[in-house]
C-alpha cells in the first residue's frame, strides 16, 4: 500500500507526463478494443445456435463458366436430403421480400422462405407452435399455401403479443396465411432481417434432374454434420453423389467443361469470407498503433527514470533491494496503464459508435457488434499486461546503473550508460519504422479507394431513385407496371422511368447461361454465365446507360410476339469481336428451340452489376418483361429534383396504382454506390486516423528523446561553448543524431511497408505491392515531421548560455 501511495504521489508531481501517458494508453488501447469488438462479433463469436461449428453451407460452383458461387437448387435439396451419411440434417432457404398487410396499409416486409427441416438443422426450437410440414412445401391442386412462422419482434410489435396467435391469419401477397409458429426472442439467422418465414414450395416437376442446374443463385443450402463426421468426409460424399447423379444427365459434359462442383464450407466462415481480410488488416493496423504507443511510453518512462537516477541510487545504497526497485517500477507503470485502460474503455465505446456511423453495422453479422463486460475485461487485462511489459526495460535501466558512478555524478540525474542511450535510440528507430509502415499502409488503402471511386459504373447515378416492389402470384405484373410507369412519367420533373428485375449494386447478382445460336466454345473452354434481366419502360434512359448501336427495349416489346433482346458491349465483344451483333439470335439455358430464341436489336454500354471492382467482360443480356406473376421488380426513376424527395411521391403512386402493393428499399443510385464501398471507405478512413495518431506519437517520441539529450548535456554544451565551439556546430550535432535515427527508422519502415503491401494485396484494387510514389510520399511526410521534432531541441541547444549552464550544475 505504501508503494501504491508513493506511485500516486510521483505521478501527481509530473502532471504533464501523466496526462500524456494516460492519453497515449487510452487512445491506443481504445482503438484496439473498438476494432476487436468488431472482429469478436463478426469473426470470433460462434453463431447463436447449438454446436454452431457443425453447421456448413453447400454451394455449386462453375469456375470455368465464370460463376464462382451459384447457391444450390431445389433438385439438389431433394436428391441430397437423407442420402449423405455425413449430415444429420440438410435444408435450403431463400431471402426475399413480400407484401404484408391489409389493402391500403400493406408494406414490403423482409421474409425468408425455408424448407421444413431448416430450424431443425439450426437446432432451434420454436417458442410457440410448430415448423412446416412436407405437405406445406409441395404445390398441388386444391391445396392452399397459407402458413407462416413469425419472429418474436413481429409477434410483439404487429400482433400485440397475442397469446392466442397460433391459427390467426395474416395477409401476405394478398393471400391469407395461418400463423403456425413463433420464434424465440433471440433468434436471428446470420445477417438476415427477415420477420416472417414461409415454406419454400415447389411442384414435383421442379425437383427433376432437368432442374438441377437451373437455380439463379438465390437458393442456399445449409447442413449439420453428424457427430464425428468431418468436412473432408462431407466433401468426399458430395463429390461422389454428384458424380452418380450426373451420369445420366444430358448436360453432364457441359457441366464438366464448366468445372461444376459442389463445395462444403463452414457456415460462419463462408458468411464473413468477404470481410475477413479487411478486418484482420484493421486489427493489425491498430496493433501497430499500440506498439507505437507502448514504445513512446517506454521512452517517456526511461527519460523520467534518468531524471530520478540519483534518487534510485540513494535508495539502493540505503538498503533497498533489487526486488523493491522492480516492485516500485511495476506498481507505478501498471497503475498508469490501468487508469489509461479505464479511459480506454470510454474511448473504445466511442470508437464503436464511430464505426457504426461508418457502416460497421451493415457488415455481415455487423448487427451483433457490442461493447460488453467480456470486452471490458479483456481491455483491462490488456492494460495490465501492457504495464508489465513497459516496466521491464525501465526496471532494467534502474538496476543496470552503476551506483558509484551515479552517486559521484555532479548532475542531479546521474550519468547515463551507452547501453541505456542505445536502448532509447533503438525504441525511437522502432517507433519511426512502425509509424512509416502504418502511414504507408493507410496511403495504399487511400490510393486503392481513389482508384475504385474512379471506376465508371457504366451509368449516370445522379438524380436516380430506385425502389423494390413485389408483385404476387395472384397479379399480372405487366399491366401494373404499364400503369405505374405511365403515372410516374406524368409527374413534374421526371425525365424517364423504367423497371428491371435487378438494379446494379443491389447485392444480388446471379448469372445464367445465355448463348448465341450455333456457338461452340473453343476446346478447353466452357459456355459462360452472364447477367440476365428483364426490363420494361425507359429503363436504359432512366439509368443513363448509353446506346452503342441499334435501339433500346421499350414497354411495347413486352407485349409483342416477337422475342427480342438487348445485350451489352462486353457480351457482343465476346461473341462477335469484329461487330455484327445486331440480328444475331441467343437462347437461355439449354433450350435452343427456334421458337424460343431472342433476336438482338440493340447493344448498350457495359454496367458494373455486382461491384465496381468486378472484372470486365462479364456480359449482360436484357430481355423484355415476360414473367407475369410472382416477381420482385426494381422501379428506376430519373428526376430533376433530389431523388430522396421523390420517394414519398413514388410510394403514393404505387399505392394508387394497386392498393394491395407497396414499394420499399428506396435508395438513390448514389447511395447504392456509396454503400457498396463501405468495406473500402471505412478501413481507409480509419487507417488514416491511426496513421495520424502514430505520426503524432512518433513526433512526440523523437522530440522527447532529443530534448532530454539536450537537457542532460547542458553542462557539456556550456563547457564546449566556453572553449570556443560555435552554436552551429552544437546544433548540427543534435540534428545529425535525429537524422541518423530517422534514416535507420525509414530503412526499416521501407522493408516493413513492402511486407505490408504484400499482405494487403487481397484488399487493394489496382495497386502494386511496391508503389514507389506512395513510399516516397510517406518518406517525405516522415522526414518533414521528424525534422520539426529534431530542429526544436537542436535550436534549443544553440541557445544555451555557458555561464548559466555552468552555474546550474
Amino acid at each position: 500500500m505504501n508503494n501504491l501511495r508513493y506511485a500516486l504521489r510521483q505521478l501527481r508531481k509530473a502532471p504533464a507526463f501523466t496526462l500524456t501517458a494516460l492519453a497515449t494508453v487510452a487512445i491506443c488501447l481504445g482503438a484496439n478494443l473498438a476494432i476487436f469488438a468488431v472482429i469478436n462479433s463478426i469473426l470470433l463469436r460462434p453463431l447463436p445456435f447449438p454446436q454452431s461449428d457443425r453447421l456448413v453451407t453447400i454451394f455449386n460452383t462453375y469456375p470455368k463458366a465464370g460463376v464462382e458461387r451459384d447457391g444450390s437448387s431445389v433438385t439438389n435439396y431433394y436428391e441430397r436430403r437423407g442420402n449423405l451419411p455425413a449430415f444429420s440434417s440438410l435444408s435450403i432457404f431463400r431471402d426475399g421480400s413480400e407484401v404484408v398487410g391489409e389493402t391500403g396499409a400493406a408494406e414490403q416486409t423482409e421474409i425468408m422462405r425455408v424448407s421444413p427441416d431448416f430450424f431443425a438443422t439450426l437446432g432451434v426450437n420454436l417458442a410457440m407452435g410448430r415448423t412446416f410440414t412436407e405437405e406445406e412445401a409441395t404445390i398441388a391442386k386444391g391445396k392452399g399455401n397459407g402458413v407462416a412462422i413469425v419472429t418474436d419482434a413481429y409477434w410483439r410489435q404487429r400482433l400485440n403479443s397475442d397469446p392466442n396467435v397460433l391459427g390467426r391469419d395474416i395477409r401476405v401477397n394478398t393471400m391469407p396465411r395461418k400463423i403456425v409458429g413463433v420464434l424465440p426472442p433471440d433468434f436471428r439467422f446470420l445477417s438476415s432481417e427477415a420477420r416472417l418465414f414461409l415454406p419454400i414450395r415447389s411442384r414435383p416437376a421442379e425437383r427433376t434432374p432437368q432442374q438441377r442446374h437451373s437455380d439463379d443463385g438465390g437458393t442456399h443450402m445449409i447442413a449439420r454434420l453428424k457427430p464425428g463426421a468431418t468436412m473432408a468426409e462431407a466433401q468426399s460424399q458430395i463429390d461422389a453423389h454428384n458424380a452418380a447423379v450426373e451420369e445420366d444427365n444430358p448436360q453432364a459434359k457441359m457441366m464438366a467443361e464448366a468445372g461444376f462442383r459442389s463445395l462444403v464450407r463452414p457456415l460462419h466462415a463462408e458468411h464473413v469470407r468477404s470481410i475477413r481480410p479487411t478486418l484482420l488488416l484493421m486489427q493489425a493496423g491498430v496493433f501497430f498503433l499500440l506498439l507505437i504507443g507502448a514504445v513512446n511510453l517506454v521512452n517517456l518512462l526511461l527519460i523520467r527514470a534518468s531524471g530520478r537516477a540519483k534518487e534510485m541510487a540513494i535508495r539502493r545504497s540505503m538498503g533497498a533491494s533489487r526486488a523493491h526497485v522492480v516492485r516500485q517500477v511495476m506498481i507505478e507503470t501498471v497503475l498508469l496503464t490501468f487508469v489509461g485502460g479505464l479511459l480506454g474503455l470510454v474511448v473504445g465505446t466511442w470508437g464503436i459508435r464511430l464505426l457504426e456511423v461508418l457502416g460497421a453495422d451493415r457488415l455481415p453479422l455487423g448487427a451483433h457488434i457490442a461493447f460488453d463486460g467480456w470486452l471490458a475485461l479483456i481491455g483491462l487485462a490488456g492494460a495490465g499486461v501492457l504495464g508489465i511489459g513497459i516496466a521491464v526495460p525501465v526496471a532494467w535501466f534502474n538496476l543496470s546503473s552503476h551506483l558509484a558512478h551515479v552517486l559521484q555524478s555532479e548532475s542531479r540525474t546521474g550519468t547515463v550508460s551507452r547501453a541505456a542511450q542505445r536502448l532509447r535510440h533503438g525504441f525511437i528507430v522502432a517507433q519511426i519504422a512502425l509509424a512509416f509502415v502504418l502511414l504507408a499502409g493507410a496511403a495504399l488503402l487511400g490510393l486503392s479507394l481513389k482508384k475504385v471511386m474512379a471506376v465508371s459504373p457504366g451509368f449516370r447515378a445522379d438524380h436516380v431513385l430506385t425502389g423494390e416492389v413485389t408483385v404476387p402470384f395472384s397479379y399480372n405484373a405487366r399491366p401494373f407496371l404499364d400503369r405505374l410507369l405511365e403515372a410516374i412519367g406524368q409527374q413534374p420533373g421526371v425525365g424517364a422511368a423504367g423497371a428491371i428485375t435487378n438494379v446494379p449494386l443491389s447485392g444480388e447478382s446471379g448469372k445464367s447461361a445465355v448463348t448465341p445460336k450455333g456457338y461452340v466454345p473453343p476446346a478447353g473452354q466452357s459456355l459462360q454465365g452472364h447477367y440476365s434481366y428483364q426490363v420494361t419502360g425507359d429503363y436504359f434512359t432512366a439509368l443513363g446507360i448509353p446506346l452503342r448501336e441499334g435501339r433500346f427495349l421499350t414497354s411495347a416489346d413486352s407485349h409483342r410476339a416477337d422475342r427480342v433482346c438487348v445485350v451489352d458491349e462486353d457480351f457482343a465483344r465476346r461473341y462477335w469481336p469484329h461487330g455484327g451483333a445486331l440480328g444475331q439470335r441467343v437462347f437461355q439455358g439449354s433450350d435452343s428451340d427456334d421458337a424460343k430464341l431472342f433476336t438482338i436489336v440493340g447493344v448498350v454500354g457495359a454496367v458494373k452489376q455486382a461491384e465496381l471492382t468486378e472484372p470486365q467482360g462479364q456480359g449482360a443480356v436484357y430481355l423484355p418483361f415476360m414473367d407475369s406473376d410472382g416477381i420482385n421488380i426494381f422501379v428506376v426513376t430519373r428526376t430533376s429534383q433530389r431523388p430522396e424527395a421523390f420517394a414519398e411521391t413514388l410510394r403514393k403512386l404505387v399505392r394508387a396504382t394497386n392498393s394491395d402493393l407497396a414499394i420499399d428499399n428506396l435508395r438513390s443510385m448514389d447511395t447504392r454506390i456509396a454503400e457498396s464501398l463501405i468495406a473500402r471507405r471505412s478501413p481507409a478512413l480509419l487507417a488514416g486516423i491511426f496513421a495520424g495518431v502514430a505520426l503524432l506519437l512518433a513526433t512526440i517520441g523523437t522530440y522527447g528523446v532529443l530534448s532530454y539529450a539536450v537537457a542532460q548535456r547542458t553542462r557539456e554544451i556550456g563547457i564546449r561553448m566556453a572553449l570556443g565551439a560555435q552554436r552551429g556546430q552544437i546544433g548540427t550535432q543534435f540534428l545529425s543524431l535525429g537524422l541518423r535515427l530517422l534514416a535507420a527508422g525509414t530503412i526499416l519502415g521501407l522493408m516493413g511497408a513492402w511486407w505490408a503491401g504484400r499482405a494487403m494485396q487481397s484488399v487493394l484494387f489496382d495497386v502494386p505491392t511496391l508503389h514507389v510514389a506512395t513510399l516516397l510520399g510517406t518518406a517525405l511526410v516522415m522526414t518533414t515531421v521528424s525534422l520539426v521534432a529534431c530542429l526544436i531541441p537542436a535550436r534549443r541547444a544553440t541557445k544555451v548560455d555557458p555561464v548559466i549552464a555552468l552555474r546550474a550544475e
